[in-house]
């Protein structure tokens, strides 16, 4: 594929979307996917309950006929593809569970654990019959060999990408904005390394995730829930691991990793001092809401930070 026909495939998945996101929030609706607020959240997210969930399809769906069509390089696609269809049916099914509890509960997390640990080795193991993908690049030092090793290390950024951008789905457009800037950063690496389907993927999904942040932007008419927050982080790290840049993963993914990290931190810490907190709430962006932060302004200044962390990734991956 030509560079042309792969970023054209920005505004036509965007246009695709766009154009069936109105059936799909009619259909969510219909069936009463509603979100179910959580009782421990901020208290001002409860005018949100009853908003459409499951909105991740759209950008999951969207897609799929565009690069099957249009791309050659199908086995490479393959992968990306099937990651966002497991890791979204998955939270497709803790979705549907939040919606039965009145608690705005789904899956226990040890459960949540196993399934997504197993999803992530099986993609990992996938990933690592193709050899040239062991060879991992590092800026300034060239590639390294991860040999065996490979299947480890990728079921782990597999599963840690996926819990990310699940944990930074929180707040109106902040997953689809932050994820937004990430994808649209692998598209430039794939270019620059002349990896065409892997382009074109980013460019696909890219497109997608624009015609849905077009409904999902505040006040959020739909949201992705897990099903798609899911989908995003494991397709993420596929992907960061098919250009053989998984190294620039954490910098490109910036927001992500500090999600996951001040939850776990504050996990750490409420453990540790046996009840104590180290923020008022997490994920973090729940911390600075209760801090005063109005939610649009969070949100933005959560995806100007990851257009930040893409271009330094950018910058160190095109040296």
């Amino acid at each position: 594929m030509t560079t042309a026909a792969i970023v054209a495939l920005i505004p036509l998945n965007y246009l695709i979307g766009l154009l069936w996101a109105p059936a799909l929030i009619a259909w969510l609706r219909r069936v009463k996917f509603g979100k179910q607020i959580r009782l421990e959240g901020p208290s001002s997210h409860l005018v949100k309950a009853g908003t459409p969930t499951m909105g991740g399809w759209l950008f999951i769906l969207t897609p799929l006929v565009p690069t099957i069509l249009l791309v050659p390089d199908r086995a490479t696609l393959a992968i990306p593809l099937v990651a966002m269809l497991l890791f979204g049916g998955s939270g497709a099914l803790d979705d549907y569970a939040n919606m039965k509890s009145k608690e705005g509960l789904g899956f226990r997390v040890r459960y949540k654990f196993v399934w997504h640990s197993l999803l992530a080795l099986a993609l990992a193991w996938w990933l690592y019959q193709t050899p040239a993908l062991r060879m991992q690049r590092i800026p300034f030092l060239g590639a390294l060999d991860l040999g065996a090793w490979f299947i480890p290390f990728a079921a782990f950024t597999i599963f840690s990408c996926a819990a990310g951008v699940n944990e930074i789905d929180g707040l109106d457009g902040l997953a689809g904005g932050t994820s937004l800037a990430a994808f649209g950063s692998y598209l430039v690496l794939a270019l620059a390394a002349n990896l065409a389907a892997q382009a074109a993927f980013a460019a696909a999904i890219s497109g997608a995730l624009l015609a849905f942040l077009w409904y999902n932007v505040n006040p959020a008419k739909v949201f992705m829930g897990d099903t798609g927050a899911l989908a995003l982080g494991s397709a993420l790290a596929v992907l960061a691991l098919q250009t053989r840049w998984i190294a620039l993963l954490p910098i490109i993914g910036a927001m992500f990793v500090f999600e996951l990290v001040t939850v776990i931190m504050q996990v750490g810490y409420f453990k540790l001092t046996h009840g104590k907190r180290l923020f008022k709430m997490t994920p973090i962006h729940h911390h600075f809401e209760l801090s005063g932060w109005p939610e649009p302004q969070i949100v933005q200044r959560f995806w100007i930070i990851g257009m930040i962390a893409g271009s330094v990734g950018l910058a160190l991956g095109l040296t």
